[in-house]
């Protein structure tokens, strides 16, 4: 049965980039639905409280990397809701030779680190006199890394912190893609550390902030109280609704899709895909061949996340830090651990400890399929030989993502050009998620905005 519905915009998704867009739009005098598959909004992001814990399935944290999360958070009025991670949040290790070291946070640490060789330190002294990657060649991670930096410091900087970001492999990673700013320092200076010394001062008025500067928060609630105050804010939401074709035609788009109530046809001037890669790809096959290709060649290695919880006395290791860092060198099961419980306040209770692994990722992709417990006795094992655990956690609780976060490998810019291709060829079509702009919370809100722009232009006739 068809039931035409008539709306200026609709959103197919309602994760964070979704509900963010459709937020905009609405902000802007659309009229918009949100269409979910599954029963709940949120994507990712999610939070659960068991066992007096505080379990993220999803992002963490947030970075406050632009003045539009503050804003957004005004807006839903839940500014009160921000908790501030810890100052310990500053230390990060990374394990070498099977012990942790904390990440140098000033000349002099770095000096004395021992994370760090002296033939890598001084390695870094030929930096500045490296000539540039030639422009429009793209190059991978590792090899702009190894390039300017050398071996030492891809191995036990750049590699553990591709896993701990993307789950991902440097050596697929495309530097242009995944790391822009990166990238484009070398581009405009001709040296990264000429590049951070001229830059300074520009830095220091900017109003957006890289990773390295912006300060860390959650929420009190967990970082899914976001995304409940987004979903509260919009006017239509309907979960449990699949869409299975998109059509467009001389006045919009006609999306055909599948719910609890039998089929239904929605009708929109715009359409935002705001569902992973994979599910764009399928969506759009049957009218954008080369965008549909081009969305299913965007990888997302599957990844297991392990809340453990334990007994304060039981580790050994004194927690004091945003977490540890596993590089691929040294062959262990994990790509990291963030120690929850030091991060942020009231995600364990007294006398508990939280950690939060990851398992998996383009590195050791089969781990991360294993079952429930295997995934649990890997990361048990790990926290022994790394942290000094004592014996079996008192509650473990696993959650797989079998695709997990999208890779910006090599070729990611021109795939993205072949969906900026089939926004233009049907005009009122637009993608926007995270294999797009950015995987973390502020590049999602930052390419919300961006989207946002574009429909309001198209619906206005600009």
């Amino acid at each position: 049965m068809s039931r035409p519905i008539d709306a200026d915009v609709v959103v197919v998704g309602g994760g964070i980039s979704g509900l963010a867009c459709a937020l905009g739009s609405e902000r802007q005098g659309a009229r918009v639905v949100v269409l979910e598959a599954e029963a709940r909004v949120g994507g990712c992001i999610g939070s659960l409280h068991e066992q007096g814990c505080l379990l993220e399935s999803g992002p963490n944290s947030a970075l406050d990397t632009t003045p539009l999360i503050g804003s957004l958070l005004d807006a839903l009025e839940i500014g009160a809701e921000r908790l501030p991670a810890s100052p310990a949040a500053a230390n990060r290790y990374v394990v070498r030779n099977g012990a942790l070291h904390a990440l140098p946070l000033s000349p002099l640490a770095f000096l004395a680190t021992p994370l760090f060789s002296l033939r890598a330190k001084l390695r870094l002294l030929r930096e500045p006199f490296i000539a540039p990657g030639a422009p429009g060649v793209e190059e991978s991670v590792a090899d702009f890394v190894r390039r300017r930096l050398g071996d030492e410091f891809l191995d036990y900087a750049i590699n553990p912190f591709v896993g701990g970001v993307y789950a991902g492999d440097p050596r697929a990673l495309s530097v242009g893609a995944a790391f822009p700013r990166l990238h484009a320092l070398e581009q405009a200076h001709g040296s990264l550390i000429r590049g951070q010394l001229r830059g300074a001062r520009a830095r220091r008025h900017d109003p957006e902030k890289s990773r390295q500067s912006a300060p860390m928060f959650a929420f009190r609630g967990g970082m899914q109280t976001l995304t409940d105050a987004m979903a509260k804010r919009l006017s239509r939401i309907e979960t449990g609704v699949r869409v299975t074709h998109i059509v467009p035609g001389s006045s919009g788009f006609a999306l055909q899709a599948a719910g609890a109530g039998g089929r239904c046809t929605y009708r929109a001037r715009a359409v935002v895909l705001a569902v992973p890669a994979w599910m764009a790809a399928e969506l759009v096959a049957p009218v954008a061949s080369a965008a549909a290709e081009a969305l299913a060649a965007i990888p997302y290695p599957p990844v297991a996340v392990v809340h453990s919880i334990y007994r304060r006395g039981a580790i050994a290791h004194p927690l004091d830090g945003f977490g540890m860092l596993v590089p691929e060198r040294e062959g262990r099961r994990i790509l990291g651990t963030i120690f929850s419980s030091t991060l942020f306040a009231g995600r364990a209770p007294e006398g508990r400890l939280l950690l939060t692994t990851f398992i998996g990722g383009a590195r050791q992709p089969g781990l991360a399929q294993l079952d429930e417990q295997e995934i649990a006795g890997i990361a048990q094992t790990e926290h022994e030989f790394l942290l000094g655990a004592a014996g079996r956690p008192e509650f473990v609780r696993v959650r797989r993502w079998p695709r997990a976060i999208p890779q910006y490998n090599i070729g990611h810019a021109a795939r993205i050009g072949e969906l900026e291709q089939a926004e233009r060829g049907f005009p009122g079509l637009f993608f926007c998620a995270n294999y797009r702009g950015g995987v973390s919370v502020g590049d999602c809100i930052k390419s919300a905005d961006r989207s946002v722009g574009a429909v309001t232009a198209f619906l206005r006739g600009a």
